[in-house]
């Protein structure tokens, strides 16, 4: 297999990200202009501009109370000093070496094998690990795990994450809004007949679409939190060894919600929609990707 450079490896997920990111944009754009030519044809602009308060609202509260709300979801608790010492002295020598400013260190009872970060920015960050991870992993492994959720930290990747999960959940409201004005304009005389079907075919399949979007996006951070991880580290194969074992050991039946799974190392709950909607890419490929490096 063709070797990859870390550095080459960030830049393609990065790239493909923004890709991505601005067809969920696009799909966006596309739902309000649909409904703004249906509903309100001569104050389209005032209801574009309508759509974009409430999407600025609804980003300003995620970004800035996202991370409380996910850390009592999770049952987190403070890392003790004591007893958590060398989980807090690895957050704290790998934050520097990635020129961050520490984030708070949280522990998830669980006997799985998890981790995760929150938080708005760098300075205003948090990492959590489940007993399960302290447990079963040993200095290089949770270095390598710890190393992901620091790199996710330091790229923006739970800005740029938080961000699009609003994109996502807008597009559900507005194909719902999209929905009911198809039920109010259907019959009236003087619409276009061939736009109203389009917006009703749209207003169906966005929202599948877009969580679609949503999981590729997802999965390239994971492969560029990992690329980043080993940079870190200097030793992919700690990251590569705690993936194997997570494949080993966890059964995915972690009590979370599906709203915040996408910010685990590793997908917390499975399902048979797993392959289709999957935040995370396959740990195979993912170890095969770092032993490549």
């Amino acid at each position: 297999m063709e070797k990859i450079s870390f550095f080459d490896q960030i830049a393609r997920n990065k790239r493909n990200s923004i890709l991505l990111s601005i067809f969920i944009i696009a799909l966006v754009a596309a739902l309000v202009y649909t409904i703004a030519y249906l509903l309100l044809p001569e104050f389209a602009i005032f209801f574009l501009i309508f759509a974009a308060v409430i999407m600025a609202v609804h980003a300003y509260t995620s970004y800035n109370y996202g991370d409380k709300i996910v850390l009592k979801a999770t049952g987190a608790k403070p890392a003790d000093p004591v007893e958590h010492v060398y989980l807090i002295n690895t957050v704290e020598g790998l934050s520097i070496a990635a020129g961050i400013p520490p984030p708070k260190v949280y522990v998830v009872e669980d006997d799985e094998i998890n981790a995760f970060a929150c938080g708005k920015d760098p300075k205003h960050a948090s990492i959590a690990v489940t007993t399960g991870a302290l447990k079963n992993l040993n200095r290089t492994e949770l270095e390598g795990v710890i190393g992901h959720e620091i790199s996710h930290i330091a790229n923006y990747d739970i800005r740029f994450m938080t961000l699009i999960a609003v994109l996502v959940g807008l597009v559900a409201i507005l194909s719902y809004m999209l929905l009911r004005s198809y039920r109010v304009t259907k019959g009236e005389k003087g619409k276009a007949g061939l736009l109203i079907f389009a917006g009703f075919l749209l207003a169906i399949f966005a929202p599948i679409v877009s969580r679609l979007v949503q999981a590729m996006i997802s999965r390239r951070r994971e492969f560029s939190a990992d690329a980043s991880s080993a940079q870190l580290t200097r030793y992919p194969e700690g990251l590569a060894s705690a993936l194997e074992k997570i494949m080993e050991i966890n059964r995915g039946r972690m009590k979370v919600s599906e709203s915040i799974s996408h910010l685990f190392i590793s997908d917390p709950n499975r399902s048979p929609l797993d392959e289709l909607f999957a935040t995370h890419p396959p740990l195979e490929k993912r170890i095969k990707v770092l032993r490549a490096m």
